[in-house]
């Protein structure tokens, strides 16, 4: 596959593109059906979440999560199948996340949220929740960065491409083209 990042003050941005729109929206159902999509056109795929709230992934009373609660800063639970960094404190920042991916893994991250920051988005909007897309969340639709609007509803109100919700495979294509042309990169100006 072409490596399409972009290299800026030595830091190294994969490509990218996010998912925006308010929770509950189904972003992440679109994405499961997405991914298997990209992986048969021969795209790897990473994956970045913005979660809106406090999680934790160890459990209490295990060796790791003991050593964290004592005061490490980072640590790393690793098996045969998988790894982890758990990473204490600090902000969750769009690049500097995306800058610790190890991109010889994968060709295109996606991204779900982080809506705020600067890179290729696509707003995904159903209809259930257009009474939600009142002021205080008209931003994701409204978004410089966004390429293109997944609905499952037609809609005029765009000036971008718009694709159909329960079409995932059209929108994999949308995605590889803008892949392949190197449309999904962090910009300079972003960084």
């Amino acid at each position: 596959m072409v490596n399409n990042a972009v290299v800026q003050s030595a830091v190294y941005y994969p490509p990218c593109i996010g998912f925006i729109a308010p929770s509950g929206t189904g972003k992440t159902t679109l994405l499961r059906q997405l991914i298997p999509l990209l992986n048969q056109r021969g795209l790897r795929i990473g994956y970045l979440k913005h979660a809106h709230h406090v999680f934790d992934i160890d459990q209490p009373g295990k060796d790791s999560y003991v050593i964290r609660a004592a005061g490490a800063a980072q640590v790393i639970i690793a098996s045969e199948q998988r790894w982890v960094l758990l990473h204490e404190g600090g902000e969750a920042d769009l690049l500097p996340l995306l800058a610790r991916f190890d991109s010889t893994e994968f060709d295109l991250v996606l991204i779900e949220g982080f809506h705020r920051a600067h890179y290729p988005k696509i707003a995904v909007q159903r209809t259930q929740h257009s009474q939600s897309i009142a002021a205080d969340h008209a931003h994701y639709y409204t978004d410089p960065d966004l390429i293109a609007l997944v609905s499952d509803a037609p809609t005029t109100d765009y000036s971008l491409p718009l694709l159909a919700l329960n079409q995932p495979a059209a929108l994999a294509e949308f995605i590889l083209n803008h892949w392949t042309a190197g449309r999904l990169v962090i910009h300079a100006t972003a960084v």
